[in-house]
């Protein structure tokens, strides 16, 4: 008696301490997280060693039920948890026969293996088998035979990373688990057992399929299925997918994974099960990949090898498409690095933000400006002197002229007067955050000396679309759980930034193909052709960076060329050059199907004529030209 209650004892503490609590059974798995374009297509899923997508047993078809059942357990609805007769079995079916792969036949249940993939170690010990038999009679009593089927069919291992039958299907036949047919059914059946051996894309391939035809063989024998049609099931091929790394715009995924960590704290990301469905449009994001890649290897010559680019729906913060680089797989440049993110000089790219504190501080775009020679003498800093793009100056002009034709002189000239904190804080209030160090900045401001990001910068430019309203970017539509439940919903966060007003001269001097001619010329390739589009280019001093922003009242462009090294490009690399030409066939093709719309005219503008010129004026600035002949047109329309 006394070695009874002795073995007991040392029997508790050999299996029964520290075994695992079943309740765990209840606990999701790792599950993907996948993020989808904004019409369903997969762009990517993130996992954490399992690539598992959780599906409910309704969901699962009775072939693959039955095929299953028939390889690994026939008695399943049958037994509690431990068949001794399929241990019987299994252990004389080694012995004496083999399949034709040469695998030894297990003689564990379904719900024993659902219990060595949750709670277990592979161990070869009495002590985990004992732990195994324990786990499973309890696990029979707390859940129905179709719910260990429902935990079985999504946490086994399908081959390599590919976890649940879901990712199984879609891994080898390109289709969800509910739409795949008998004979494939048979397939996968056949690959738990022995997922790296039977794995299709191993060094033996023919195995998975001399497996494939094992389970229709038990599946006959189990009664699941007659003698002819085993024989017609056997007599169906089956397509494997060819193996491949699936991945859609690669820069913009990882631009999803960082946002949504990083504005929402979402720990474990890799593992959630999230299904994220964004704000691309993947056509879009083919389209403009492709026109970046054409457009950049026609100026190689130009020492420019590589592009970005960024389309924003700027009436509700859609992210479009996202073009990191050329290609993100390129091996002459660091392609998986992300322009649209980066920090880069925006040259004369940032003078609109400069003139609207010029136009809220009673400029108007009808003030003259000397576009003339001028040195700056600044304390404990060489003598500034700036320089138009050209080497020329032109004289007395209209802010209309020096934006339009973005003449340098007049914008340093502006920021003097309008003062570096004054743009500071105004770039800030339009969504730049990259200007903190104020010390580091000074007139040189004016034409691009402060770095920025693309994304950050075209987002305040889509302040001027939406006439003076900011609408924030959110690259994100819904996200919802392993479930399928709503976790996140896209709501526009919008509201007034600048003045309506303001907003409108800045557009009409940007689409105004006159003003801007002395520089580029008529009809150059900043004007599209029966739209009105507001265009602002840029190029850096040291020729590193160039640019090209546009927008309508819909959409906006964003274009970057350059080098990821930040040598410098070609000199005759300039505004209508490089980045102009991707940007005028993205913009063509974004307004293509929709018809002109002007930039609506807000109350409170008027259009006058001062000293001869008829220009628009914020109601009342027309008054502090030092010209006293104004006359009033009979409408404010141009």
């Amino acid at each position: 008696m006394f070695s009874l209650s002795l073995s007991a004892i040392w029997l508790y503490q050999q299996v029964l301490t520290n075994l695992p609590n079943v309740n765990q059974i209840y606990i999701p798995p790792a599950m993907s997280t996948k993020i989808f374009d904004r019409n369903g297509a997969l762009l990517y899923k993130f996992y954490d060693n399992e690539n598992r997508t959780w599906i409910p047993f309704s969901k699962i078809p009775q072939s693959l039920i039955w095929a299953t059942i028939a390889i690994e357990d026939k008695d399943f609805y049958y037994h509690h948890g431990i068949s001794f007769r399929g241990l019987a079995n299994a252990i004389r079916y080694n012995l004496f026969k083999r399949d034709s792969d040469g695998q030894l036949r297990g003689g564990s249940t379904i719900t024993q293996q659902l219990v060595k993939n949750v709670f277990l170690t592979n161990e070869k010990t009495w002590q985990r088998k004992a732990k195994e038999f324990v786990l499973t009679l309890l696990l029979e009593l707390k859940l129905s035979k179709n719910e260990i089927l429902e935990r079985y069919f999504n946490q086994v291992s399908y081959g390599g990373e590919t976890y649940g039958v879901q990712e199984a299907s879609l891994k080898y036949f390109g289709k969800n688990a509910w739409e795949i047919n008998t004979p494939e059914a048979t397939f996968l059946a056949g690959l738990p057992a022995a997922p790296s051996s039977y794995s299709p894309y191993g060094p033996n391939p023919e195995f998975a399929l001399l497996r494939r035809l094992h389970v229709i063989d038990e599946m006959e024998k189990a009664g699941f299925i007659s003698q002819p049609k085993a024989v017609e099931l056997k007599s169906i091929p089956v397509e494997i997918k060819k193996e491949k790394l699936d991945i859609q715009a690669p820069h913009f995924v990882f631009y999803i994974k960082d946002y949504l960590i990083q504005k929402y704290g979402f720990t474990n990301f890799d593992r959630q099960g999230l299904t994220v469905t964004t704000t691309l449009d993947l056509s879009l994001q083919n389209f403009a990949q492709k026109i970046v890649k054409e457009e950049v290897d026609k100026v190689k010559n130009l020492h420019i090898t590589n592009g970005a680019a960024l389309i924003l729906d700027v009436k509700n913060g859609d992210i479009l498409a996202m073009v990191g680089s050329k290609d993100y797989f390129a091996a002459d440049i660091d392609g998986k690095f992300n322009v649209t993110t980066a920090l880069r000089q925006p040259g004369s790219a940032i003078k609109p933000i400069n003139y609207t504190l010029a136009l809220s501080r009673n400029k108007t775009l009808a003030t003259i400006i000397d576009d003339s020679p001028v040195t700056y003498s600044i304390p404990n800093q060489k003598p500034y002197t700036p320089q138009n793009y050209n080497g020329k100056y032109m004289g007395p002009v209209t802010l209309r002229t020096a934006l339009a034709s973005s003449l340098n002189i007049p914008s340093v000239k502006l920021l003097n007067e309008n003062g570096v904190d004054n743009l500071i804080d105004l770039a800030q209030k339009m969504g730049i955050t990259t200007w903190q160090d104020r010390s580091r900045f000074g007139l040189s401001l004016a034409l691009g000396a402060g770095e920025v990001k693309m994304i950050e910068l075209a987002s305040a430019y889509s302040i001027f679309a939406n006439m003076g309203k900011k609408v924030e970017l959110n690259p994100i539509l819904k996200v919802e759980n392993y479930l399928g439940e709503p976790i996140i919903t896209k709501f526009p966060e919008e509201k007034e930034l600048i003045s309506p007003q303001l907003a409108f001269l800045i557009n009409d001097v940007l689409s105004d193909d006159s003003a801007r001619a002395p520089i580029f010329g008529l009809n150059s390739r900043l004007k599209i052709p029966h739209h009105t589009v507001a265009v602002k280019t840029g190029t850096t001093n040291n020729l590193k960076d160039n640019w090209c922003f546009g927008w309508t009242q819909d959409y906006l462009v964003a274009v970057w060329v350059g080098n990821n090294d930040s040598s410098p490009m070609s000199w005759v690399a300039s505004g209508v050059t490089g980045a102009t030409p991707i940007w005028q066939r993205l913009m063509k093709e974004m307004v293509k199907d929709i018809p002109n719309k002007p930039w609506p005219v807000p109350a409170g503008i008027i259009k006058a004529k001062v000293c001869d010129r008829t220009e628009y004026f914020i109601a009342g600035t027309q008054n502090n030209l030092p010209c006293p002949s104004i006359t009033p047109s009979p409408s404010p329309n141009p």
